[in-house]
């Protein structure tokens, strides 16, 4: 009998330590759960978040307009970038335009802007078309190939803000500029896909998402860089315009964004490549596979159709005229 009352007593102590362990555990999984989702950068954020954040140190406002409307009123303390002229695609050594830069070079115009790697960027579009949406997907997508991860989307762009008035957010039109920082780039080899590396995709049986216009998609027409007419075979339409609402700058809910991609057969959490003329649609297309509805196996090819048909890759027309 004093045995089994010793065993019973050891086998207290071992559990109530084993139970302090065991909530000591969960506490600090709890922490670090909370603490991830404090510090997580949102890919959308709405106009009264921006506006909350106005002024804040280590939040970088990235206006992404042309220079004309940027003067004419921006958010408070938001720094231009040209989009076109920056530097933010280059053309690489065979010609084709639209590539992302060498990592120093891309890194060094980060850092020119004031933006250094503990810094949260919010990208400002216009907010009137999808296409200009395309601007800061494209931007988006860049950052995340550099390592960074504290990236923002303003969703409805500038058009969103100047929309909220309740009261009227603050506008101003003086430039601004930051204290160049440096940046130092954590570069995602496998995020850029050689051509070599999409066609032997394609021989995987990957899933090709075309990111363009219906008629570019069908061949009617097409890019006027681009070598030949129609699409990468076996690839999905999926028009960039149909994933915001009216084809506006305001991305669709997403419920919406699910049933788009199930009707056009888009399967779930599978190797997706999106693609189009240049890597700019197509970018839209990945943020809301990647970003949006969590495919962490979503990638964008971003040499795309300019540079699989300037290597004479296969392209399939869907109409003979």
């Amino acid at each position: 009998m004093v045995l089994i009352f010793c065993f019973v007593d050891e086998f207290l102590a071992f559990w109530r330590i084993y139970e302090n362990f065991f909530s000591f555990g969960i506490s600090l999984m709890l922490f670090s759960f909370i603490t991830s989702s404090l510090y997580a950068a949102n890919p959308l954020v709405d106009a009264v978040w921006v506006k909350n954040q106005i002024g804040k140190e280590g939040v970088v406002m990235l206006d992404l307009r042309m220079p004309a409307s940027y003067k004419k009123g921006h958010v408070p303390g938001a720094v231009y970038t040209n989009y076109s002229k920056d530097g933010w695609r280059v053309k690489n050594s065979e010609g084709i335009a639209g590539m992302l830069p060498p990592v120093e070079q891309i890194s060094n115009l980060i850092g020119s802007l004031g933006i250094g790697n503990q810094d949260h960027v919010v990208l400002i579009p216009y907010g009137t078309s999808s296409s200009k949406m395309g601007t800061a997907t494209r931007i988006y997508w860049t950052f995340k190939v550099l390592g960074h991860d504290k990236v923002s989307i303003l969703n409805g762009g500038m058009a969103a803000y100047k929309k909220a008035k309740k009261p009227a957010f603050p506008i101003e039109t003086v430039p601004n500029s930051l204290q160049p920082k440096t940046f130092q780039a954590n570069f995602k080899k496998e995020w850029v896909l050689s051509r070599d590396q999409v066609r032997q995709a394609l021989e995987n049986g990957d899933v090709f998402l075309d990111s363009r216009t219906d008629d570019q998609f069908m061949g009617l027409n097409k890019h006027p860089k681009a070598k030949a007419s129609g699409t990468i075979p076996g690839s999905i339409s999926v028009p960039q315009d149909w994933l915001t609402l009216g084809g506006k700058g305001t991305f669709r809910d997403i419920p919406a964004l699910k049933q788009i991609m199930k009707r056009q057969g888009v399967p779930d959490q599978t190797n997706v490549i999106t693609f189009c003329n240049t890597g700019h649609w197509a970018s839209i297309d990945w943020f809301v596979l990647s970003e949006l509805l969590g495919n962490p196996n979503a990638r964008m090819y971003d040499g795309s159709l300019l540079d699989w048909t300037a290597a004479d890759f296969p392209m399939e027309l869907k109409i003979k005229i």
